[in-house]
C-alpha cells in the first residue's frame, strides 16, 4: 500500500513507520490484509474495512474507533 507522506502528519508518520511507533502494528496489518484500504485526509489515516470506515488516526490526538473491527484491538 502506499501513501502520499507529504500530506500526513509529522507526529502521525512517527507513530505509523517507525518500528517501536504505537501504530506501526496498524501499518503492518494494512500491508498483509487486502480487506483494509487506508486514506490520507486532513493529515489524518483514515482506514476502512470494505469500504465501510473504521478507523481515524491522528497524530497528537486519540485515534477515533468508528467501528469495532480486529484493528482497532491493536491499539
Amino acid at each position: 500500500m502506499t501513501i502520499d507522506m507529504t500530506n500526513i502528519c509529522s507526529h502521525l508518520q512517527r507513530k505509523l513507520f517507525e518500528e517501536d511507533g504505537a501504530y506501526h502494528r496498524i501499518w503492518i496489518a494494512l500491508q498483509n490484509d487486502p480487506e483494509l484500504t487506508a486514506v490520507v485526509r486532513s493529515r489524518q489515516l483514515h482506514i476502512y474495512r470494505n469500504g465501510k470506515k473504521v478507523l481515524v488516526l491522528a497524530g497528537k490526538s486519540a485515534p477515533k474507533v468508528i467501528r469495532e473491527d480486529r484493528i482497532s484491538e491493536m491499539l
